[in-house]
């Protein structure tokens, strides 16, 4: 192939590659119910140059990767622009009061907590996004499989989800040789001499043969699975899985202290609901200035 994928299938000589795949499942998944609890920015930048230094840290192939972030910083950004279309005072919901300061068209003000709202909820995507990114970077299919299965999970499952994962660049190399034979035939999917329709149309046809094929390797697959006793035992070992080293202690003690911090802040939720969702700076200096927009 011409180009790397994102997922790797050998381990890296990175620090965080070298965690095995059960602390590495355990903190993601820690860290994961984390971002979802806090609405803390003073928490949420930390982690993003915290997590942006872990993926530089991988030495990864960047172009498929900048490929990924420009798509998940488009969609965050429309995301925003339906919150604020549907909603123009949402901010006032997460930090208790609206400070208006100026208008667009009558039901359409702006307010200095929505964009601050705002602000927060973008970080906080891009930080999950960029964990989601340094997850994948350091860890195997195989390695995901043990993760899985150490939480108790039936490796049945845990077996399904990495061969999932390691069909991602197979599909991605079948549909770039369906895609040059059908320009063999005629079929011009160069963005450089064709316009979008004509490749948009042209992708779409070669959707219908990459499934077949697809569904033709997914038996194959189940066949020798079939063969070779897939299912039959209880439990089973994993060749990826090593013993766990100083590092991975640490790991699952930093995992276990976010699981402990995640359940804290879910517990101020529940229990003291008058308190803002959101903190904001200037809770302490604004008025609050709510009004009835028409």
């Amino acid at each position: 192939m011409e180009d790397k994928f994102i997922i790797n299938f050998t381990l890296g000589d990175t620090p965080l590659h070298q965690l095995t795949g059960t602390s590495k499942v355990r903190l993601f998944l820690s860290l994961i119910a984390f971002l979802i609890a806090v609405w803390d920015i003073r928490v949420i930048m930390p982690l993003l140059f915290v997590f942006a230094a872990a993926i530089v840290s991988t030495r990864p192939y960047w172009k498929p990767i900048r490929f990924v972030f420009t798509v998940v910083i488009l969609m965050n950004l429309f995301n925003l622009f339906l919150f604020f279309l549907f909603n123009p005072t949402v901010g006032e919901i997460w930090t208790g009061t609206f400070t208006q300061f100026g208008s667009l068209s009558g039901r359409y003000v702006l307010g200095y907590e929505t964009m601050w709202y705002f602000g927060v909820r973008f970080a906080k995507m891009i930080t999950t996004f960029l964990l989601c990114m340094a997850f994948i970077l350091s860890i195997t299919p195989s390695e995901f499989a043990a993760g899985l299965n150490s939480l108790r999970l039936p490796y049945r499952f845990c077996i399904i989800v990495e061969l999932a994962f390691r069909y991602i660049p197979d599909l991605l190399r079948d549909y770039r040789d369906i895609s040059v034979s059908a320009q063999a035939r005629g079929s011009e999917t160069d963005k450089r001499k064709t316009s979008v329709f004509k490749r948009l149309k042209s992708s779409l046809l070669i959707i219908v043969p990459l499934i077949i094929t697809s569904f033709s390797k997914v038996g194959d697959i189940a066949n020798a699975m079939d063969l070779r006793g897939f299912g039959r035992k209880k439990k089973r070992s994993w060749y990826a899985e090593r013993p766990p080293q100083k590092a991975d202690r640490i790991a699952q003690l930093v995992a276990l202290l976010f699981l402990i911090a995640t359940l804290y802040f879910t517990l101020m939720r529940i229990f003291n609901p008058a308190n803002p969702e959101m903190w904001y700076p200037y809770n302490d200096l604004v008025t609050y200035n709510w009004r009835i927009i028409p």
